[in-house]
């Protein structure tokens, strides 16, 4: 395995990490804050649950030698906004979490259930990851829009570093981004001395408690929400880049690493797909049976965010969101273009493949389901309708 090891894969394993966390760490904060926890429950979790899955994912990477990226569940923690508290408090809430990682881990153990992840046709895997990646691959001109300094500055160090070599276009910009935060948002003393104290975040057990209110309320919807709107896009970006997903092993894994979370407050482990695209790419590593270790090295970074949770969501506070995505949408522009490439490449496919990509960037959100699932479901129609006679 340390014959695979690159530089450039563990750099582009760091700026996942990075991204993944900087991008969606609030939602996480506010679905715990929404079901009761108190601040040092909610930083518990959000410290819990970015362990859970860093461990999680070396483990798998190891085993596998493919880059499977785990994440928490982002539209989980949105289901959670939405659901409010359970009349247990958080310690319902913590109970439920239990449950949905053993319904995780099931899905995993029962074999047709994994099989019918590796059944997704091609195109409309490819049409999956180029829909997720579209709405972030826009994020470099909002932020033009937000600030044309701030802005300009990300993409002209993308620019520079892509001139000197291509594995360097991802580091340009986020040189660009640490410019913009130094020497443009300019964080005073107040925040310094705030994003000090938050390195104090220390992890809370919770003793879970289990009711049918949580059963229906948190824990089957929680399990829902995170296969539809993690698991079948994570797969379906293995598939579109040419991996195995190992569906089974995944699934139980990241579904255990839940259980072993949830005590603490984190509520579900998965797939990544966004940040997980940054681990596949070229600018990983030319070959691809060697960037299993870009993987690896965003699960190594997860456990160092996880221990400096606190420390860790304080920093990246410092800059607004718009920014951080900037970075991760340019890095994920090769991502965007081989995607959406391989999804019209064969013309029978266009359609189905169309509407698969246009649902799932649309934004579009039925029974807290969000659209990657709709536009799968979709685009699937269409190919049996389309190819049956």
């Amino acid at each position: 395995m340390l014959r695979d090891l690159s530089p450039s894969a563990v750099f582009m394993g760091l700026l996942a990490a990075f991204v993944g966390f900087a991008s969606s760490f609030a939602v996480v904060l506010q679905g715990l804050r929404a079901a009761g926890a108190t601040e040092a429950e909610a930083a518990s979790g959000l410290m819990a649950i970015a362990i859970a899955k860093g461990l999680a994912a070396i483990l798998l990477c190891a085993r596998t030698r493919t880059p499977i990226s785990l994440a928490w569940s982002t539209p989980g923690a949105a289901l959670l906004v939405s659901t409010g508290p359970l009349p247990g408090g958080f310690a319902e809430a913590v109970g439920a979490f239990l449950v949905a990682g053993g319904l995780l881990a099931l899905t995993g153990l029962v074999r047709p259930l994994g099989q019918l992840i590796e059944r997704i046709p091609a195109s409309l895997a490819a049409a999956l990851l180029a829909g997720v990646l579209l709405t972030l691959c826009l994020a470099p001109f909002r932020a033009l829009a937000f600030d044309p300094l701030w802005g300009l500055t990300i993409l002209l160090g993308w620019l520079i570093g892509g001139r000197i070599g291509k594995i360097w276009s991802a580091p340009g910009a986020l040189l660009g981004f640490a410019l913009v935060v130094v020497f443009g948002v300019q964080p005073g003393a107040e925040a310094l001395s705030a994003l000090s104290a938050a390195a104090a975040a220390e992890p809370v057990f919770t003793l879970p408690v289990f009711s049918v209110a949580g059963l229906v309320g948190v824990a089957l919807p929680l399990w829902l929400v995170t296969m539809a709107g993690q698991n079948l896009p994570g797969a379906g970006v293995l598939k579109a880049h040419g991996y195995p997903a190992h569906a089974g092993l995944t699934l139980s894994l990241s579904g255990f690493a839940t259980m072993l979370a949830a005590p603490f407050g984190g509520h579900a482990c998965n797939y990544a797909a966004i940040t997980a695209a940054m681990c596949m790419g070229e600018e990983a590593h030319p070959d691809p049976k060697r960037r299993y270790w870009a993987a690896i090295s965003a699960g190594a970074a997860y456990v160092l965010f996880g221990i400096f949770a606190g420390l860790a969501a304080g920093f990246v506070a410092l800059a607004p969101v718009v920014l951080i995505e900037a970075v991760a949408g340019l890095a994920l522009m090769g991502a965007f273009a081989g995607a959406a490439a391989a999804a019209f490449a064969k013309p029978e496919d266009r359609e189905a493949s169309a509407v698969t990509l246009l649902a799932t960037a649309s934004g579009l959100s039925l029974f807290g389901v969000s659209g990657a699932f709709w536009g799968l479901l979709a685009g699937g129609a269409i190919h049996l309708i389309r190819r049956k006679p």
